[in-house]
């Protein structure tokens, strides 16, 4: 189990408070999403390859790539296109890694794929990222975070950044349950209230209302004592889950 950052605990009026309990939330523990839980992944398509723009960390900039192109269609009725770096070479090598990242994006629930257009995918030692309707992956950091078991979660984090931030930012609502909390969950969060803090709540937030069973009781407490007006804000989006829901029992 992996955990990062100090944690800071305050006695007021019988009431333990976490200052920031965590560096990341992805870092809390590496099981609540695994390779055995249920994807939405159902068929991949090859269509062949075409110059497209793609955004590469490593040059920090959108650059043209005559990518390997693949339609990921969804169980749950809407599809995906990954587009995989011409450096992969050939198809079947862009093949096995747009199957790989496909099939754990699939893992995540409904509302945080609705809008990934695309899933962009090149070799490198990058952080992935999330936005404008996409999720970047760059594949030798998704070997270091699958080697630290933080694959899935990190991919639940950047997948907000598609699906979540745009409307839940400009909700009244959420400023106000956010504000309402003591404290933030992470001190990313923190540092980075209007990007970051909506992605690192909603991750806690599938812990403890759907993992509980997968996470200790001692962050199950911090979590639910920390931010637990961000908490009551997702209970009341009715979000669609699958296929995460289907295994909240297992």
């Amino acid at each position: 189990m992996i955990k990062r950052g100090l944690i800071l605990i305050f006695l007021l009026g019988g009431i333990f408070v976490w200052s920031q309990p965590y560096s990341g939330t992805i870092f809390i523990d590496p099981d609540i999403i695994t390779s055995k839980d249920s994807s939405a992944f159902k068929s991949i398509i090859y269509k062949g390859k075409e110059f497209v723009k793609m955004y590469d960390r490593r040059i920090e900039n959108v650059t043209s790539n005559n990518a390997f192109q693949f339609d990921i269609i969804w169980k749950d009725g809407f599809k995906s296109l990954a587009l995989v770096n011409s450096e992969f070479n050939t198809p079947e090598a862009a093949l096995k890694e747009a199957k790989k990242y496909s099939y754990i994006v699939g893992q995540l629930p409904h509302c945080l794929r609705l809008f990934i257009d695309k899933i962009l995918i090149h070799k490198g030692v990058k952080l992935f990222g999330g936005g404008n309707r996409s999720i970047l992956i760059h594949t030798g950091q998704g070997a270091l975070y699958e080697r630290d078991g933080i694959l899935e979660e990190t991919l639940v984090h950047e997948a907000c950044h598609t699906s979540l931030d745009e409307e839940v930012y400009n909700l009244p609502e959420w400023e106000t349950k956010a504000s309402s909390d003591r404290e933030f969950i992470s001190t990313y969060a923190k540092d980075n209230p209007l990007r970051e803090d909506v992605a690192e709540s909603f991750l806690p937030w599938l812990m403890v209302r759907f993992r509980s069973d997968r996470i200790t009781n001692k962050d199950f407490y911090k979590i639910s004592n920390t931010i637990p007006n961000r908490l009551k804000f997702f209970d009341g989006k009715d979000y669609n889950l699958y296929p995460f829901q289907i295994n909240s029992d297992n």
